[in-house]
């Protein structure tokens, strides 16, 4: 181009050159009910969500008294964490341990028979076919949408039949059929793993078992980690069924939060003329809880995006 050769520019970037340094198009009346609907649906967040969060971070920090007059979002001092710590693994000859090794073997052995029924039963229903496939599907669905209260009663009843109630597997058992994962693991196969790539595993000779094994199972190692966490969170957190069927030490840590918060004068007058638990400890009580599903979430947040993700595409 030569320099006599005119440059043509585009009107709305004349417009733009030749707007004022500091002229700020105006927000349109919509455009300002959206950003007050962003602002308002974060402040609620914050409210509801992540101050209660800092509350109980801060709170095992300070004394009784002090957590209930000083400023709920000050840090206390490491002594009191310290002694709080102290009080709380000497409550009842340290039985926070025993609810947490309680919560491990329920959780972790629901977890290995979780994974052993619903990783293949997802398989089967997605890519295999057989009698009575969709009839299963259809009862996984609606099974999956039974709150799990509803069937704790006849949970109960059948179990107390055979005498396995008060034992760990009155506990582990019913943890251990997972409809919800079946469900992601027959979306995953569905969608994620080629039928081409299975038809050619038994082309080769190869029988169905050793396809599911050799093929299926190391393209599925996403959507496990994700059954699997999910498996574990929510063994971990159950209450209700553990609060039937194994009472006493034999109990998860999560009804054992309920047995302290019976101890705590504040909100169980009664408990005054007994063992009673400060709030602070409680506090501590309910990290140490989630503390081991923390750590898990953390050591294994990659293999859990990729299995929320991997089944969004066709393979």
């Amino acid at each position: 181009m030569s320099a006599t050769e005119a440059v043509v520019v585009p009107r709305s970037t004349r417009k733009r050159l030749s707007r004022p340094r500091g002229d700020v198009r105006r927000l349109s009346p919509s455009g300002w009910l959206g950003r007050a609907l962003v602002v308002s649906v974060v402040a609620l967040f914050v409210v509801f969500f992540v101050l209660p969060l800092v509350w109980l971070l801060l709170a095992p920090t300070k004394g009784a008294r002090e957590l209930l007059v000083a400023d709920p979002f000050a840090f206390g001092s490491l002594g009191t964490l310290g002694t709080n710590f102290a009080e709380l693994a000497s409550f009842q000859n340290g039985i926070i341990w025993t609810w947490l090794g309680n919560s491990a073997l329920y959780s972790g052995g629901a977890l290995l028979l979780t994974l052993v029924v619903s990783i293949p039963a997802g398989y089967a229903l997605a890519l295999t076919d057989f009698r009575l496939r969709r009839p299963l599907l259809i009862v996984t669905l609606v099974v999956m949408l039974i709150p799990n209260t509803a069937l704790v009663l006849p949970v109960f009843l059948e179990l107390s039949a055979v005498g396995l109630v008060g034992t760990p597997w009155s506990v582990i058992l019913p943890f251990s059929f997972f409809p919800f994962g079946v469900y992601l693991t027959y979306i995953y196969f569905s969608t994620a793993v080629s039928r081409d790539l299975l038809d050619a595993a038994r082309i080769d000779g190869a029988g169905e078992l050793r396809v599911f094994a050799r093929v299926a199972m190391p393209l599925a190692t996403p959507v496990i980690a994700l059954v699997g966490f999910f498996s574990f969170v929510g063994n971990w957190n159950n209450f209700f069924l553990p609060f039937v069927m194994v009472p006493g030490r034999k109990s998860p840590v999560q009804v054992g939060l309920a047995e302290l918060l019976s101890n705590v004068p504040l909100f169980n007058p009664t408990s005054a003329a007994s063992v009673t638990i400060d709030l602070p400890v409680l506090a501590l009580a309910t990290i140490v809880s989630v503390g081991p599903v923390l750590v898990i979430f953390l050591f294994s947040q990659r293999f859990l995006v990729s299995g929320m993700t991997a089944g969004g595409t066709k393979g």
